[in-house]
């Protein structure tokens, strides 16, 4: 199976026009042959943290119609958003639909990191589907620190790790460098990241969306500059 990770430069708060974006990507990607794209941490606003807390307007869930051009691209999807959840405070959520738009699964992040704290509910399970005869887990930014998750993820027989994240210029770049081949190497997991390129928030993504094989080595990698795909075929 071939396997994509997207990145893309968010539109602040502007989900009709990031889910455009990225549908074109999911286009893109399968145009290369690919049957799963999975995009960065918060696909449809950007890191807007004080917008996100503001307007649960800019909530979206599973069936939301703002994700129609997502669903019609035919090709699975992994799409991370703000989750309502019957609250006052929504859920960061990766929504997975597979290629005739039928949702799948929808993971909650388990691990906030420092702001995200005040304004969303962590998750309590850890994310699982298959697709292809390949068993997958999900994981979302500061989620992929946190070694045993990743351990679940394989002694639960998944094959392929997709982590949706935001990692940016500076430090980030050395993050998303070291955390990424460890767990496949660790794990002897395919891990594939999507990352944001350019502006994100308060920070600058520095893209590089990737895929590392379970040995720990890189096998595909996009530049620092251009919203783009890389593909990889994985093996079950």
């Amino acid at each position: 199976m071939k396997i994509a990770a997207a990145q893309l430069t968010c539109a602040p708060s502007g989900v009709p026009a990031n889910a455009a974006r990225a549908a074109a990507l999911a286009v893109a990607a399968r145009e290369q042959g690919a049957e799963l794209v999975v995009f960065p941490e918060f696909t449809l606003t950007g890191y807007e943290l004080a917008a996100l807390a503001a307007d649960p307007g800019l909530w979206t869930g599973a069936d939301d119609p703002r994700l129609d051009p997502l669903r019609s691209a035919g090709i699975a999807t992994a799409v991370n958003v703000a989750l309502p959840t019957g609250g006052r405070r929504p859920a960061i959520a990766t929504l997975v639909h597979d290629a005739d738009g039928a949702h799948v699964t929808t993971y909650l992040k388990q691990h906030l990191y420092e702001q995200e704290r005040g304004v969303f509910v962590p998750g309590g399970a850890d994310g699982r589907f298959e697709l292809g005869g390949i068993r997958f887990s999900l994981g979302i930014c500061f989620d992929n620190h946190f070694p045993e998750l990743l351990g679940r993820a394989a002694a639960d027989g998944c094959r392929v790790h997709l982590a949706s994240s935001l990692y940016g210029t500076g430090g980030g770049i050395e993050e998303r460098a070291a955390v990424h081949p460890g767990i496949a190497e660790e794990h002897g997991l395919y891990v594939v990241l999507a990352n944001h390129v350019g502006p994100a928030g308060p920070w600058t993504g520095c893209g590089g969306a990737a895929v590392w094989g379970p040995g720990g080595k890189l096998l595909a990698e996009a530049d620092d500059r251009t919203p783009s795909v890389v593909t990889v075929d994985v093996m079950s």
